[in-house]
């Protein structure tokens, strides 16, 4: 209990001494502001690029690919394999026929609206199945494409990103003009960041033939999904690849959440050093400053420990108002904030928005104490360690 007390008394009196050390003080604030800003800002886009892929998966959907396809990029699947998957068990019905929708997926060049360079925008055709498969898609502008035309529906994201996409505009891609009809909202899913055409439309216009890259299933039920892919994969008439959608867009997400994971360690270890170094400079001025009154307070009765403790302890006041200013700063900068990025499995642009969630903003507040424990430590074990006959003979 009297440790306790030691340790009270003596942070209260560390703060209040705050004022006449406000320089140093604030610099070590302000790093660690700067690294958690980084950080944060950083994860963020993993974050958000992880929403836009995990919103799109079911777990009563499965896609059906070429076997040895990785994404739909890939893969090429003819008529027959797509009668023998509107065949197979397991599937939900919807007017007596099966809720399976071969789609087209076609990469084209659209310009991005901030400058006006080409990015790689994914074109679906669909079929009637793809509304029923997908009842989160809605058109929130101008109208559905009618069926039989060179009319397009283009997702809300790349709407917003890309150049000519608005309703009214027309895109030349592949050998048609495509007229815009219609803005589809998804619930943020990354069908957001699609262009949407009639599949025997699109098929002449790309030379596609009678092929398609996947098939969506609506299952039955989430339990119908491993008898619908025994039955596919023991099917000597078909070679083919499938999985649950939630498992396809998480395969697509791992990649460049390790490649932003692994670029923001690297920038955030170096920054991290430098904010551990300034806030080692400003405790060890501050324990230098004080020497004399550290070494009074133990000779009237107040232990090294509690010096130790008391020092580390401001230590980390410091590096959490630092943290608190970082995330809040690094909310209000990138919180929302959208844009495109590729999708490295289907080399086509992705439009999602920055998502500063709670969880990243622990991980920054664990980060700056981190910052704050290494920072404090050293200089905390020297104020306890210092002779008292030593410190009050300073100066």
């Amino acid at each position: 209990m009297k440790l306790i007390q030691q340790i009270a008394a003596l942070i209260a009196f560390n703060l209040r001494t705050l004022p006449a050390r406000l320089g140093s003080a604030a610099a070590a604030v302000f790093g660690i502001a700067g690294v958690v800003a980084v950080l944060v800002g950083i994860l963020s886009i993993s974050e958000g690029f992880s929403k836009v892929m995990t919103v799109a998966g079911s777990p009563d959907t499965a896609m059906v690919l070429r076997g040895g396809a990785d994404s739909e990029m890939t893969s090429v699947l003819v008529a027959e394999d797509v009668n023998a998957i509107a065949t197979a068990p397991g599937i939900a019905q919807a007017g007596g026929q099966p809720l399976v929708s071969a789609e087209l997926f076609v990469v084209v060049d659209v310009p991005k609206r901030t400058t006006n360079t080409a990015a790689n925008v994914p074109m679906r055709g669909v079929r009637k199945e793809a509304f029923l498969l997908r009842p989160e898609v809605k058109i929130v502008e101008g109208r559905a494409f009618a069926w039989g035309t060179n009319e397009v529906i283009v997702g809300r994201g790349a709407q917003r990103s890309f150049a000519g996409t608005e309703v009214g505009k027309q895109l030349k891609l592949g050998s048609l003009v495509w007229n815009v009809v219609g803005i589809f909202e998804a619930n943020g899913a990354i069908s957001e960041s699609e262009i949407w055409a009639d599949a025997n439309v699109l098929a002449p216009a790309y030379r596609r033939g009678n092929t398609f890259q996947v098939a969506m299933v609506k299952l039955a039920s989430p339990g119908s999904f491993q008898r619908f892919k025994d039955v596919l994969t023991t099917d000597p008439r078909v070679n083919v690849r499938v999985m649950r959608e939630m498992e396809y867009f998480a395969a697509q997400t791992d990649q460049l959440r390790q490649l932003i994971t692994f670029f923001a360690v690297a920038i955030c270890s170096l920054m991290g050093l430098g904010a551990i170094l300034g806030a080692l400079n400003t405790m060890y001025t501050a324990v230098a400053a004080r020497s004399r009154e550290i070494a009074t307070l133990e000779a009237i009765g107040f232990g090294g420990t509690a010096v130790l403790f008391s020092v580390v302890a401001e230590s980390l006041i410091l590096a959490f108002i630092g943290g608190a200013f970082g995330s809040l700063g690094a909310y209000a900068a990138f919180d929302g904030y959208r844009a495109a990025t590729m999708n490295f499995a289907t080399f086509s642009q992705v439009a999602f928005a920055f998502d500063v969630t709670p969880r990243l903003m622990i991980w920054a507040a664990v980060y700056a104490a981190l910052i704050g424990l290494v920072g404090g430590f050293f200089p905390a074990l020297r104020a306890a360690r210092t002779p008292v006959s030593m410190a009050l003979r300073d100066r």
